[in-house]
């Protein structure tokens, strides 16, 4: 559905975060952006740009891919551009070399027709604002976390620094600005690697304050969420930020996000001789980083429960050998699929077989899983997983593999027990049902608002 006589069709730039849980979904809402009849500037440097899916071609012609140089800093390794190409301790480093495009996107601002009337951006970025009022262009702070995650983080109103979380513990309990109960805090063991990047100092500013100087220097925040799912966090993100709060859905994925695939042949055999809501799919994202132990006991886990799994893992193939325990291929063979590198989450947990996602529970990864109505096993390791594990445990869309508290350990029969429980047993299936239900809900949970876009203000 394209613009109505009324509207005006706007040059939007969309200038997402060099991580490819944040370049999908960019590249997604820009289609539906593009749609509606509004020119698309996706700006990103060259090896993300690469990675993305094929443009429709009937969108080709409105959607242009901008290619902005990779900066040099000397703690990245070579080709390095995404937070999926470093171990996460080399994150804030990454983030130096993404500050370091904003003369590359000034010039594109002085250079670009037509004028450009808005900048969607991501939290990393919280120079933009400053950098668009100076050519009158309004920004929008896209943020692809829950409500409750953001408002988790706190008002922009800290930026003052009378509150300040230093320690780990202090992500561990509710902030003194929610006002009703909750159980959504990290975990001690899930916050330890939180808190290296949001107190951090290697790129200059910790990541707390890339989040709320976003907030406070945009005109407009959009979130990926919808006001059904989680309303009271919503309403609170509202009173917190004291600005425009658009909930443009959870933007679940379609069919043309489907690229192809060399192996699919291969992965689609091996599903479709599985039965129907069967399979449990496994895949802890592209940046998560497993100790041999711990992969260890999930892989015991997974065939101790007994049931077939398609098992994602992006460790090298020289690697294999000394992370997965002895004879487990073997053992598991017919049954269970450890596949190595890079996989087409998408058209994976699309397949029928697929029942239920033991996941990392990124927000994206979870609303991939959610929108096919599959159950989620939750097994949360760093960013803002743990919180969304809490808001979707307390919803009943899932199960956690019981961990340690302090150091996050956990046993190959608390992964058997959880996964059993999610699957099959008889007392996760108001779980399954409830996941079964987000299929239909988040379908219809898509709500643009271009028109709340086009009529803001502008600088």
């Amino acid at each position: 559905m394209g613009l109505t006589s009324n509207e005006k069709s706007l040059h939007i730039v969309m200038f997402p975060w060099l991580a490819m849980g944040h370049l999908i979904p960019f590249l997604h809402f820009s289609k539906i952006l593009a749609e509606k009849g509004h020119k698309i500037s996706y700006i990103s440097t060259p090896r993300n740009l690469s990675r993305l899916p094929k443009i429709p071609p009937k969108l080709s012609h409105i959607i242009n891919l901008v290619s902005l140089p990779f900066p040099k800093v000397e703690s990245l390794p070579e080709l390095a551009e995404s937070s999926m190409d470093i171990p996460h301790q080399k994150a804030q480093f990454l983030k130096i070399a993404f500050d370091l495009l904003e003369s590359p996107l000034v010039t594109f601002l002085e250079t670009t027709t037509p004028r450009v009337d808005w900048i969607i951006f991501d939290y990393a970025s919280h120079w933009v604002p400053s950098v668009a009022s100076k050519f009158g262009v309004s920004t929008a702070y896209f943020s692809l976390f829950t409500a409750a995650t953001q408002a988790f983080l706190g008002p922009p109103s800290l930026l003052d620094g009378k509150i300040i979380r230093s320690t780990a513990e202090d992500f561990c309990q509710v902030p003194e600005w929610v006002p009703f109960e909750s159980d959504i805090v990290y975990r001690l063991h899930e916050v330890t690697k939180y808190t290296e990047g949001a107190i951090s100092n290697e790129s200059g500013v910790s990541d707390t304050v890339r989040f709320l100087a976003s907030v406070d220097g945009c005109d407009l925040v959009l979130f990926r969420t919808s006001f059904e799912f989680e309303p009271e966090w919503f309403n609170l993100v509202c009173e917190l930020y004291q600005k425009p709060v658009i909930p443009i859905g959870v933007l679940p994925p379609k069919n043309d996000d489907f690229d192809d695939y060399e192996n699919w042949d291969f992965v689609k055999k091996w599903l479709d001789e599985q039965k129907v809501g069967s399979v449990v799919f496994v895949a802890l994202g592209s940046e998560a980083t497993l100790s041999q132990l711990e992969i260890g006991e999930l892989a015991l886990g997974l065939e101790h429960s007994g049931l077939p799994f398609f098992w994602v893992l992006r460790k090298p193939i020289t690697e294999l050998t000394q992370t997965l325990p002895d004879g487990f291929r073997e053992r598991v063979k017919g049954r269970g699929v450890v596949y190595l590198g890079w996989a087409p989450q998408v058209r994976i947990l699309s397949h029928s077989s697929i029942g239920g996602f033991l996941t990392h529970c990124g927000w994206n990864s979870a609303i991939e899983g959610l929108a096919f109505g599959r159950v989620l096993i939750f097994f949360p390791v760093m960013n803002d997983q743990g919180l969304n594990v809490r808001l979707l445990s307390g919803k009943k869309l899932g199960v956690e593999i019981p961990r340690n508290e302090k150091d996050g350990s956990f046993t190959s029969d608390s992964v058997a027990k959880s996964v059993k429980l999610a699957m099959v047993s008889e007392g996760g299936e108001q779980i399954r049902k409830n996941a079964r239900e987000m299929k239909g809900l988040w379908s219809v949970m898509v709500n643009t608002n271009v028109q709340r876009m086009s009529s803001q203000k502008t600088r």
